[in-house]
């Protein structure tokens, strides 16, 4: 809902944003190797997690407080590895046969002219903090919108927010 009225809040006053394009991306688990804790055991939340974000289950369809229409674009990452980044994952529809290439996210973001990047969501010491890092090695400007995002671990975010702003990431 924050990411939603935040979106809003930036908008060009015909219900769009002022985001030249805002793209999404998604945990999008088929199988992916050593991610999910071996049945039986806990995991540790570092390497291993709760079975999550499987293709076709609840989990992997996008929270009923984001309003999807304001995605241009989705990015499918971890179907069969772990994939904290989005800059690991695909243009959603592209690579999934024999008969399409995928498209990454920084190839989608150069064809389109963009240079800088905003960052927010779900886990701040994970998948944000990876989108991050790889945003900033790939040679786009990162912004992070700290407001709107959610941590494993208060430490961990803390961790990962002094990464992000070492490899220069605008902490907002």
């Amino acid at each position: 809902a924050a990411i939603t009225a935040h979106l809003r809040s930036q908008g060009d006053g015909d219900g769009g944003s002022s985001y030249d394009v805002v793209v999404g991306t998604k945990d999008w688990h088929i199988a992916p190797e050593g991610h999910f804790a071996p049945e039986g055991t806990e995991p540790d939340f570092e390497e291993t997690w709760p079975v999550h974000c499987v293709v076709g289950s609840p989990g992997a369809e996008v929270h009923e407080g984001l309003d999807a229409s304001l995605i241009d674009a989705w990015f499918l990452k971890g179907e069969y590895t772990a994939a904290y980044s989005g800059f690991e994952g695909h243009l959603e529809g592209t690579g999934d046969s024999e008969d399409t290439q995928p498209v990454l996210l920084a190839d989608w973001l150069r064809e389109r002219g963009i240079t800088e990047v905003a960052v927010c969501g779900i886990a701040t010491d994970f998948c944000v903090r990876a989108t991050a890092l790889d945003a900033v090695a790939e040679g786009f400007q990162v912004e992070l919108l700290s407001e709107l995002c959610s941590p494993v671990s208060v430490t961990g975010a803390a961790v990962a927010i002094d990464q992000m702003a070492y490899v220069g990431v605008e902490v907002r």
